[in-house]
């Protein structure tokens, strides 16, 4: 089989490399893969590549290979799951608390968009408490975890200001539910129940400038690559007795958010944002594309046309 293994060459991050199918655990199924998401997070993984780097946690596709313990959909199933890694090739092995068969409705591109971007936005709705009738703002709005929190959000009832870097990026939030779209901070009318931050560098202080005196500022992420610096008197400009919270998704097992998320694309009432399908020869191209933010929301790959 084919997969995509990193070059450690930024113009040209992957190329195919010939592989033998992997061998499933007893808890895993194989699958063969028809679509993968690309993750921007995992980009910069390829700028420096660790030996033996396998990236793709986002798949979906069929299972040939039923987990041998009896766990999981059969063989035959489409399905969409979220391996640890080694997602990006023709077949994965995925942990079988990990994957979920999927509606006949939902097609391979949809669905491999869901996984971790997916997974992050309804676990910070769930860290984000009691939504309905609150102000919440939201930095760095226009990748994948934007786009579905923004929908999943506005569905339980919140007031989302969401924040991108231009008025393109930021086109779809408002037909999501987000009431106001800003692209500076500066225009962001707080102050808010929660803040969700994710660029870091300079953005972090000046988000939580516009929370309300104990308000929550949840952190999950660090797009900019840079540091923030917060200063202990500033709270007493606004935010004061603010609570931050460090928020890291990845926590197995995913099957049953998947499920939800699943169902709610199913159901019409989450939108998977895919800025960019491509089979995966472009794949190289997609990478870099991603990396410098040219794309919005979701990059899927495809392998064989699956759509």
């Amino acid at each position: 089989m084919k997969r995509l293994t990193p070059t450690g060459d930024p113009a040209r991050p992957v190329e195919f490399q010939a592989d033998s199918q992997p061998p499933p655990a007893p808890g895993e199924a194989l699958i063969r893969v028809e679509a993968f998401s690309v993750n921007r997070g995992e980009t910069f993984l390829l700028e420096d590549p660790a030996l033996g780097l396998r990236p793709g946690k986002d798949v979906a596709g069929l299972v040939v290979q039923a987990a041998a313990d009896g766990s999981g959909p059969p063989a035959g199933a489409r399905v969409v799951g979220h391996p640890p890694a080694a997602g990006w090739a023709e077949y994965a092995a995925v942990p079988t608390h990990s994957l979920v068969a999927l509606q006949e409705s939902v097609g391979a591109v949809a669905a491999a968009g869901l996984p971790l971007a997916g997974i992050t936005a309804l676990r910070l709705l769930r860290a984000a408490g009691a939504v309905a009738g609150r102000r919440l703002l939201l930095t760095g709005a226009s990748g994948g975890v934007g786009h579905y929190f923004t929908e999943l959000a506005a569905g339980a009832g919140a007031e989302i200001t969401a924040v991108t870097a231009t008025p393109e990026r930021g086109a779809r939030l408002a037909e999501l539910g987000a009431a106001h779209v800003v692209h500076d901070l500066a225009d962001a009318a707080g102050p808010f129940d929660v803040v969700l931050e994710s660029t870091g560098g300079a953005a972090l202080p000046a988000a939580l400038a516009r929370l309300r005196p104990e308000g929550t500022l949840i952190w999950f992420g660090q797009a900019s690559r840079q540091s923030a610096t917060l200063d202990f008197f500033s709270f007493f400009d606004g935010p004061q007795n603010a609570r931050l919270r460090h928020f890291h998704y990845a926590r197995a097992p995913y099957g049953a958010d998947l499920e939800t998320l699943v169902r709610l694309v199913a159901a019409g009432r989450l939108h998977p944002e895919i800025g960019r399908v491509a089979d995966w020869s472009d794949a190289a191209a997609v990478i870099v594309d991603l990396r410098e933010r040219r794309i919005r929301g979701k990059a899927v790959l495809t392998i064989g046309g699956s759509r």
